[in-house]
């Protein structure tokens, strides 16, 4: 199968390599140094997988029709991405790898006549230098779309991808899609702070702070009538019940999931945007909780600080002291 990849970060080229590995013919989209290194040597993964050196074609646009797409741009970059795509991509189903709640609808929006999925993906990946890539923790990742059973389109797409690496076609993708959410919130800190995610949520203090902005996001999810789908152990129930929880308790939850990505440093997707002095998701991220609960009518003040504080280091470029962070659950 032609399947092309726009976008060929950390996940992207982690799906292109093991892809490209699996017997598929791929082609990705790259920039700038990414491009380059690409064209000369490859996708060079390590890590969880296995070392694959992916020799795949790589331009700074898909030049040929694919019969499957997948989207592995920031969140930010998704529109306009798809949107230089359109003309040849337009028909093509489509597989949104992408944090946040709003890509698949993105997506459906700019290709009218695609089949639109989405994939949620719990791979940690660096993306240490241009065309390297190194797994930190490996996982399924989860497709699907809307509220229902995954329709035999997701089991086929679900099916192709697991030939390079474990994808499962779920139910209640929209919940799901705010159980990841959920997860995310283990980005912001580390990238604020300029510490891997496992020392930050190993640090009892910033771990209260991550804690918050998750407590957040769940009562916020709550709000807007969400039914949390299952990803990773974490379900609609156990959510719920997390959401009633004290901060000294709740606790448990960032501490599950680090002892879960065992003990190679995960810098996080945000913290590696701002190593790159690139733009970062946290709209999208801590961003969409804020957005959702004024939808709600309620304020999510732990993650409007937190947004602001990552926005100030992406102008800076300067990690802030611990003491910023702290000061945010004074504005609980």
């Amino acid at each position: 199968m032609r399947i092309g990849i726009i976008g060929a970060g950390a996940l992207g080229g982690t799906f292109a390599a093991l892809l490209q590995r699996a017997g598929h013919d791929v082609e990705v989209t790259a920039r700038g140094g990414g491009l380059e290194a690409i064209r000369e040597g490859g996708i060079r993964l390590s890590g969880g997988y296995g070392d694959v050196q992916a020799r795949v074609e790589a331009s700074e646009r898909l030049t040929q029709r694919p019969d499957l797409v997948l989207v592995c741009t920031k969140a930010q970059d998704a529109s306009a991405a798809i949107g230089d795509h359109a003309d040849l991509i337009d028909g093509v189903p489509v597989v949104v790898v992408q944090n946040g709640l709003e890509g698949v609808e993105t997506a459906a929006r700019i290709l009218p006549r695609s089949s639109c999925m989405g994939v949620l993906s719990i791979i940690a990946a660096n993306y240490t230098e241009p065309g390297v890539v190194r797994v930190t923790t490996t996982a399924a990742s989860y497709l699907g779309r809307g509220d229902g059973e995954p329709d035999d389109e997701c089991r086929r797409t679900a099916a192709i991808l697991s030939e390079a690496v474990p994808v499962v076609a779920v139910a209640n993708f929209r919940g799901a899609q705010w159980t990841k959410l959920v997860v995310n919130m283990v980005n912001a800190v580390p990238a604020i702070v300029g510490r891997p995610v496992q020392d930050v949520i190993a640090d009892r203090r910033l771990r209260r702070v991550v804690t918050a902005s998750m407590r957040e996001t769940v009562r916020t999810g709550i709000a807007r009538g969400i039914r949390f789908g299952s990803l990773q152990g974490l379900a609609n129930g156990r959510l719920r019940w997390f959401a009633r929880l004290p901060l000294s308790i709740g606790q448990v939850l960032p501490r599950l999931m680090g002892l879960r990505m065992g003990r190679v440093p995960n810098l996080g997707s945000t913290q590696q945007s701002v190593r790159r002095g690139q733009p970062t998701e946290v709209d999208f991220l801590n961003g969409a909780v804020v957005r959702e609960a004024a939808a709600a009518g309620l304020d999510a003040p732990v993650n409007a600080a937190l947004v602001a504080l990552v926005h100030e280091v992406e102008r800076t470029g300067a990690h802030l002291p611990e003491a910023r962070v702290l000061a945010v659950l004074d504005r609980r």
